[in-house]
């Protein structure tokens, strides 16, 4: 990297390198304490490093080429992409990474241009690397990248402008030649930013499926109802379509309110209940009249209810979902009981003991009751957003329960199941602190307090003597117009 920026074989050149070597070690102590997160995944090194280097290859090209195209000095900075490293690192990494990208460009950049425009390059490449992470602040739709391209052009212009390598005091009326110039600069440095915007935008599901990231582009094209998935649970799983609309309607408020992952928890809740869709006349939801439970011991109701989390497991794999919402799908139940058919195997068992006392029965078949038979396998959920949609999805199954909902109901519920998971141990590796949970709490009672609202009953009209009347009592169909002669003749007797 030394050899290719700064060359060897003189003195110059030589302290370059050394200022290079201090500016790297920095910049690894910086990342190492700072983003301790993306220091974890050797893809994320690789991208912020590999984004770095490359980056400062391609301003080096660019600057070869306006050079060699005779556009010199005035032109040189704007048509470098100065914005290209910290866009992708602000779409893909975070706004963070972006600022981190945006100061060591800069740095090591400064080090490969004549000592005269040192200062310049860096101001005007730290300038608009910091424009291109604000403007790329929660990117959901392609075109923000060319918005954030069109304000680095813009930057870029200002500090061009500030630093005189674009002169505007000889500007005049007749002067057709400066502002001709100047023009030229203007288109220069908005292309350039808009191509960079453009280059971003099209390289990015590429850096998405080689690094395993997602940005929020994507989670919203997977917010499309209309995967195949979710058709299907449309049709031959109604009830737990509609469980999972308000289960992501809960989960995006609360990930909103604590600084989650909100459109990742909604789509991530829109298929968590896929694996229903093997067997959704089992799922209460789902069901009509008939429960085929009825006919079935508790064991084998607990192995088909829980086997909906393996189930939905092999569906995502087999659609290509989305790893984190695999993991979702995984984790939204943990290892937590299936109560109620742990509880009826229970009973089961206590009224064969009771009557093998009595003497009424000898039967030795039935097992004693193994708690680990009723839990779901786990994990338990490991992010913030996937313990959102585990108490989301509790909370909302609990709700349907209520029979005259009111607001401290409802936050009786939502505290008693939140609690219980604590105690329960089954948030302990999501990494959502009591402070959260206390504001997904309060979101939550909240949410559902609009959801489950209670209707005013309005009393029916009563009209007497009214047409529609006469024609119930008399079977026959009256005329629109003679309905409206009615009504016309009490309007004026009133």
């Amino acid at each position: 990297m030394l050899t290719l920026f700064f060359g060897v074989g003189d003195v110059t050149s030589s302290s370059r390198a050394v200022e290079a070597v201090v500016i790297l070690i920095c910049g690894l102590a910086i990342f190492h304490l700072n983003h301790q997160q993306s220091a974890r995944r050797n893809g994320s090194i690789l991208l912020v490093f590999g984004g770095i280097l490359i980056h400062l290859w391609v301003v080096k090209l660019a600057c070869g080429v306006a050079l060699n195209s005779g556009l010199g000095v005035n032109h040189e900075f704007l048509i470098m992409p100065m914005a290209l490293a910290p866009m992708v690192h602000s779409v893909l990494l975070g706004q963070r990474a972006g600022v981190y990208s945006s100061v060591f460009v800069s740095l090591f950049g400064a080090l490969t241009v004549p000592s005269d425009d040192r200062w310049a390059f860096f101001a005007i490449s730290l300038f608009c690397g910091l424009t291109a992470v604000f403007a790329t602040k929660q990117v959901r739709k392609r075109g923000r990248l060319l918005r954030a391209g069109f304000w680095v052009g813009l930057m870029a212009l200002l500090v061009d402008l500030a630093f005189a390598k674009i002169s505007i005091s000889s500007l005049g009326f007749s002067d057709r030649e400066s502002w001709q110039v100047f023009g030229n600069a203007c288109l220069i440095a908005l292309s350039t930013g808009l191509l960079t915007g453009l280059f971003v935008g099209g390289i990015l599901p590429l850096l998405e499926g080689i690094f395993g990231l997602t940005t929020e582009i994507s989670w919203l094209e997977l917010s499309d109802l209309n995967h195949p998935l979710l058709r299907k649970m449309q049709i031959e799983a109604p009830g737990t379509f509609h469980h999972s609309l308000i289960v992501a309607s809960l989960a995006e408020s609360a990930a909103e309110a604590i600084g989650a992952n909100a459109i990742m928890s909604r789509v991530c809740a829109y298929f968590h209940d896929i694996g229903k869709l093997n067997k959704p006349e089992y799922f209460i939801e789902n069901q009509g009249g008939k429960n085929p439970h009825d006919g079935l011991t508790p064991t084998m109701s607990a192995l088909i209810i829980v086997a909906h989390v393996k189930d939905g497991v092999d569906l995502a794999i087999k659609n290509k979902l989305n790893p984190r919402i695999l993991e979702v799908i995984k984790e939204h139940h943990g290892d937590s009981l299936v109560y109620y058919f742990y509880r009826k195997a229970q009973e089961r068992f206590q009224k064969v003991e009771a009557e093998r006392g009595k003497g009424a029965t000898n039967s030795d078949d039935l097992p004693e009751v193994d708690e680990k038979s009723f839990r779901y396998p786990g994990p338990i959920p490991q992010s913030r957003e996937s313990g959102i949609i585990s108490l989301a999805d509790a909370i909302e199954s609990a709700s349907r329960t209520i029979s005259k909902p009111s607001p401290s109901r409802i936050r009786a519920l939502v505290d008693e199941i939140v609690f219980k998971r604590v105690r329960d141990g089954q948030l302990d590796a999501c990494g959502l602190t009591m402070s959260e949970l206390t504001t997904v709490r309060k979101v939550f009672s909240s949410t559902l307090r609009s959801m489950l609202h209670a209707r005013i009953e309005y009393p029916k009209e009563q009209v007497e003597d009214a047409p529609s009347d006469l024609s119930r009592k008399s079977g026959k169909v009256v005329p629109v117009e003679e309905i409206e002669r009615v009504r016309r003749r009490r309007q004026q007797g009133e």
